[in-house]
């Protein structure tokens, strides 16, 4: 039977590892300094991970859980609800591992959660495909791939997107501006969809 006290000095190295990670990214960062971040010993750091490796797929691994957690929590038709704010949710969740998540994505790393959001998101695409009047010409993958990057790209450059709105977009008063700002994009799109088509067939073809 795992004691519990063994299950909150895993969770508080682990945290401790992401804080550490987001501060010095995964190359510079050590087991040692961890250890000292968690305030545990060496030992118990290794006890419980084994490699700084094994660290980096559990801080993975736990934003992975947060995500499954706020796709179970964000309803299929957001129109029927009169609370939900899937921004506030994922600002809220996410907020004390940013640092750590900004970092790995510009060091290319958290893989895992780029491709389980990916996941989500072709679900949700598959589910909506089947609703369209018009096919789609784009794999849903694809496209939820593209979503997947378009989203995450407003944690890595929050600093410019904040600047540029004038109000800090990670900030309560920047959920409710940022969903309003994601409805209206989506909306109203620049082109039609056959202005865009004709464009695009009219490029020439690749390698000519």
């Amino acid at each position: 039977m795992t004691d519990p006290d063994d299950l909150t000095a895993r969770a508080r190295i682990r945290d401790a590892a992401m804080r550490h990670f987001g501060e010095h990214g995964f190359e510079r960062a050590t087991i040692r300094g961890i250890a000292v971040e968690a305030g545990v010993s060496l030992g118990l750091v290794r006890h419980h991970f084994g490699s700084k490796q094994a660290l980096r797929e559990a801080c993975d691994a736990h934003l992975i859980k947060l995500l499954r957690q706020l796709n179970d929590q964000v309803p299929d038709d957001l129109a029927a609800s009169v609370t939900a704010n899937p921004v506030a949710a994922a600002r809220v969740a996410v907020g004390p591992y940013r640092d750590y998540l900004v970092r790995a994505l510009v060091e290319g790393g958290v893989a895992p959660l780029f491709d389980e959001m990916v996941e989500l998101g072709t679900s949700r695409l598959v589910a909506t495909d089947r609703q369209r009047t018009d096919p789609p010409t784009v794999d849903p993958k694809v496209r939820a791939a593209i979503g997947t990057a378009m989203a995450l790209s407003i944690t890595v450059l929050h600093q410019h997107v904040s600047r540029a709105a004038g109000i800090d977009i990670l900030s309560p008063a920047g959920d409710n501006m940022l969903a309003r700002a994601l409805i209206d994009i989506y909306s109203h799109p620049q082109l039609s969809l056959d202005e865009a088509q004709v464009a695009l067939d009219r490029l020439p073809a690749e390698g000519n």
